[in-house]
């Protein structure tokens, strides 16, 4: 009995090793992938095998392993040019998330509403770190082309929805912030200087209004008001994007609209208590 015993202990210690041996590849592979899908969604373009692995300071031919299975598995694409992006099955998976999400059931519902109200493209906009980040988006009836689509990110300091986002943080974090993640603009409007865009971003969210012309793209205006929580702390936006000369010929028929969509949202949220 106590032979079989003795005898039994360390095989079963050996299973035991070898299975938290196999749960730390498993880790560390699923780790490695996410190092992959991360640099990907945070560059925002397809990249090939090794740029990556350069940017993940992974060995390369674990990269191209992990890319491969990937690939096979829809969480990638290969582009025609050999380069690597996001999948279809990360798409469907968001769908899946954003469906479970009450806050964008509610704020999709009404950027529709906006959309045929106002006759212009709508979207709805969130804040990634130093970036704002398209959530949302309902095109409207003409033909006028929004370059920003859905998963586009672009700095906070280009847009009116990206100085709401942070209009509600105390003046000193919004200066530190500004200071970290403004980036000149395309179009070399978009203002670079951390005090004039504190300012100008506690202004707008005091305002309940934010309107950018021309910052980020050519020709292109947007009229964002501020979504904010029971806190009274802007969790989202809702913006109007459409040509400038519309804003410049009539600013006020545009602003009074996204202002109350950004109120209806909230008063159906039930955070309209501050």
């Amino acid at each position: 009995m106590d032979i079989e015993t003795s005898s039994a202990a360390p095989l079963e210690e050996a299973e035991a090793g070898n299975l938290k041996g196999a749960r730390r590849s498993r880790v560390s592979g699923i780790d490695r992938a996410l190092q992959v899908i991360d640099y990907l969604y945070e560059t925002g373009s397809p990249a090939g095998a090794y740029a990556i692995a350069k940017a993940v300071r992974a060995p390369l031919s674990t990269v191209y392993v992990i890319i491969e299975d990937l690939v096979e598995k829809n969480l990638l694409a290969r582009k025609s040019d050999g380069s690597i992006w996001l999948g279809s099955r990360l798409y469907h998976y968001g769908l899946a998330y954003a469906r479970s999400l009450d806050f964008m059931s509610v704020a999709t519902h009404e950027m529709h509403d906006l959309c045929r109200q106002a006759g212009e493209t709508v979207q709805v906009c969130g804040r990634d770190g130093d970036y704002m980040l398209v959530l949302a988006m309902a095109d409207g009836p003409s033909h006028f082309q929004v370059a920003s689509r859905v998963g586009t990110r672009v700095p906070l300091n280009w847009t009116a929805s990206g100085r709401l986002l942070v209009g509600h943080l105390p003046k000193s974090e919004r200066i530190e912030l500004f200071k970290r993640c403004a980036r000149t603009s395309p179009t070399g409007r978009a203002e670079i200087d951390a005090l004039t865009l504190s300012d100008a971003a506690g202004r707008a969210f005091e305002e309940r209004l934010s309107i950018q012309v021309a910052e980020s793209d050519y020709a292109v205006a947007c009229i964002a008001s501020p979504v904010c929580d029971r806190e009274g702390e802007c969790v989202a936006t809702i913006s109007i994007v459409l040509p400038e000369q519309k804003v410049l010929s009539d600013e006020s028929h545009y602003t009074e609209q996204v202002r109350a969509s950004a109120q209806r949202i909230e008063t159906l949220m039930g955070w309209r208590n501050h």
